[in-house]
């Protein structure tokens, strides 16, 4: 397929299939719904609030999809939505990975905590209840689950891919890693959001929310790339690792075990698996070609 030329700025070719361009459109969209709330004094349980927080979610996602459909062909477009449904695609063996890594990281952290004389490990208040209501635990589900599913279309389903066509697995995902945690940062001034009552601005959870979040871009790397570019794999990884810290509540010094030790499975992944593609084989699944499809200017 013969390709057209990028859109041109000047005299500085700009592509429309640059990461680069997707993370500026990503941030302005998203980022003006939520100084929207800031400069209005709304919050996040309100309706006006909660609308503009959704709006704001959506945006990733939606830009991903966006993006596939300017930058690829037909086939990229049906490589996508494969990508999002089908199951195949994770095997066995990373299904338990996705199911036990976040649970086992977490409990270790929390256990390190308990032996050193710490307190600061919490249950969620569903699990107290279960007992007597064994669903109570689904609205907790449903809300670690919905930003994944808000997200995941576009920062691992398309902004990850055009990242590793020019960088290592590692460095894109550190990339994408500290990209996605400075896109949180309008939460924090937002009363109603996670991020404002239970974290608070330069607090250690803060630090420990910002931080932790690059460790775990590297994690959700590896496994995007060992299930055949699966976003379906990254939204149940995300959706999970979101249930779990929001059942295991860690605070202080056992939510600095926690970062610690994410930082220490991404090194041992990137040991046993390399830094190219983290995968063992050392060669990326397929993905559509860098530039199949470009918009040419008018």
């Amino acid at each position: 397929m013969q390709e057209t030329a990028p859109p041109t700025v000047g005299n500085t070719s700009v592509s429309v299939g640059n990461p680069w361009l997707f993370f500026v459109v990503t941030f302005a969209i998203t980022w003006g719904f939520w100084l929207v709330a800031i400069a209005l004094g709304l919050r996040f349980d309100s309706a006006a609030g909660l609308l503009l927080l959704l709006l704001g979610l959506i945006v990733p996602g939606a830009a991903g999809v966006g993006f596939v459909y300017l930058v690829y062909d037909e086939s990229g477009r049906t490589d996508f939505w494969d990508r999002v449904k089908q199951v195949r695609r994770i095997s066995l063996r990373w299904f338990f990975v996705i199911l036990f890594l976040s649970p086992v990281v977490v409990i270790i952290a929390a256990l390190a905590d308990i032996v050193l004389g710490g307190t600061s490990v919490s249950l969620g208040e569903w699990v107290y209840e279960v007992g007597t209501n064994p669903i109570v635990f689904l609205p907790t589900l449903f809300f670690a689950t919905l930003p994944p599913l808000l997200e995941e279309l576009g920062w691992r389903g398309y902004a990850l891919d055009r990242l590793q066509l020019d960088h290592s697995a590692l460095v894109s995902g550190l990339i994408l890693g500290v990209i996605w945690s400075i896109w949180h940062l309008p939460l924090f001034f937002i009363a109603g959001s996670y991020q404002h009552d239970m974290v608070g601005f330069g607090t250690l959870e803060f630090w420990m929310f910002m931080i932790g979040i690059v460790p775990l871009s590297v994690a959700f790397t590896w496994v995007y790339n060992n299930t055949a570019r699966s976003i379906l794999a990254i939204i149940l990884l995300h959706g999970w690792t979101n249930f779990t810290v929001q059942t295991i509540d860690l605070t202080g010094r056992s939510e600095v075990f926690h970062i610690g030790l994410w930082f220490a499975v991404i090194a041992l992944i990137t040991v046993l698996w390399g830094a190219k593609t983290l995968t063992k084989d050392d060669k990326m699944p397929p993905h559509p070609p860098r530039n199949r499809r470009e918009i040419a200017p008018e």
